[in-house]
């Protein structure tokens, strides 16, 4: 689902929202970090894109390149087991790590496209109704 939300205030900010889906497993750890069963699910991801202006035919962002980034990004991550898989073979595959991840990745693949009225403002991921996260740049976080 794909949408443009005008903000209100002084400045006028279009964002643009691509909310895509994965399934994807991980190894839930019981106690003293031993692996139980494996756990999965159908995982959400939102890139959210800001932009001060619109361009020459009304669009704050084209959202197709948003999208084939976005689906890039997570296509190495569905249908497959999060703990076997980089960079989450070392690191919990939370939702507040994977929303970290997505970004940057994301943003790696943006740099350039965006243009100079619109960019990258942060990314949610769910991993179940109850576990969401949201990164964004300026929030203090480990590196991965």
């Amino acid at each position: 689902m794909n949408a443009i939300l005008r903000q209100g205030g002084k400045a006028i900010v279009y964002r643009i929202q691509v909310r895509r889906h994965f399934d994807a497993a991980h190894a839930l750890r019981g106690y003293r970090g031993k692996c139980e069963n494996l756990h999965g699910h159908r995982w959400q991801v939102v890139a959210c894109v800001d932009a001060t202006e619109l361009d020459q035919v009304g669009m704050a962002c084209d959202f197709g390149l948003v999208k084939a980034a976005l689906d890039e990004v997570l296509e190495g991550l569905d249908h497959r087991n999060l703990c076997e898989t980089p960079p989450f073979d070392t690191l919990n595959p939370s939702s507040e790590h994977l929303a970290r991840f997505v970004y940057q990745a994301l943003a790696e693949k943006l740099t350039g496209h965006l243009g100079e009225t619109a960019h990258l403002a942060r990314v949610e991921a769910w991993e179940s109704p109850d576990a969401w996260a949201t990164y964004w740049p300026d929030a203090p976080a480990d590196p991965i």
